[in-house]
């Protein structure tokens, strides 16, 4: 992956106190990174560094949008990208030992002899984790504007084979002990 300065911040010179970061992201980002599953990402993304003597705190606020493949009709479905993100970055000798052993997904390591950091990979993580697992039209009715209607026809007529199909005469009568808890 290339080496990006524009997200490199150079916290030695910065005075304690909050420090503010705007970014604008686009899918060219995440060229550096895998081959992501959604495209036309206009993120955008604020970073508040807020700096102390031996730690940082800092607060992404992600907002903007993109598209996805809807998982049922497979059509393109626009997003809204909404979620705040808070990493609590420490300096000490040993970083790596303390990265390693540290539970807490949101305190980072550092090296004290660090005069900068690079907030990139927290970038990416967050834009992907602000998108939901599950990406349908319109989860309820199955008939959002962006829905495939063929496809949503096809899906309907499958299962109503699929309904024919599993009804099977060995288990008929014991349907009346299902709901006995």
């Amino acid at each position: 992956m290339g080496h990006r300065r524009e997200f490199e911040i150079a916290f030695v010179g910065l005075k304690p106190g909050i420090h503010k970061f705007d970014y604008e992201i686009t899918d060219k980002f995440f060229e550096a990174f895998q081959q992501q599953d959604f495209f036309h990402c206009k993120a955008n993304v604020r970073l508040a560094l807020d700096k102390k003597n031996s730690f940082m705190l800092l607060k992404f606020e992600i907002g903007g949008s993109l598209e996805v493949t809807c998982d049922r009709c497979n059509n393109n479905l626009p997003l809204e990208l909404w979620d705040e993100f808070n990493i609590t970055v420490k300096m000490v000798e040993e970083p790596e030992l303390m990265n390693s052993q540290e539970e807490d997904p949101d305190i980072y390591y550092i090296s004290s002899s660090e005069s900068h950091i690079d907030v990139a990979n927290w970038i990416y993580e967050f834009i992907n984790l602000t998108i939901p697992m599950q990406r349908t039209c319109n989860f309820e009715k199955m008939d959002g504007p962006y829905c495939n209607r063929a496809a949503l026809e096809m899906l309907k007529k499958m299962s109503d084979a699929e309904k024919e199909k599993k009804e099977n005469p060995i288990w008929k009568g014991l349907e009346k002990f299902r709901d006995l808890e």
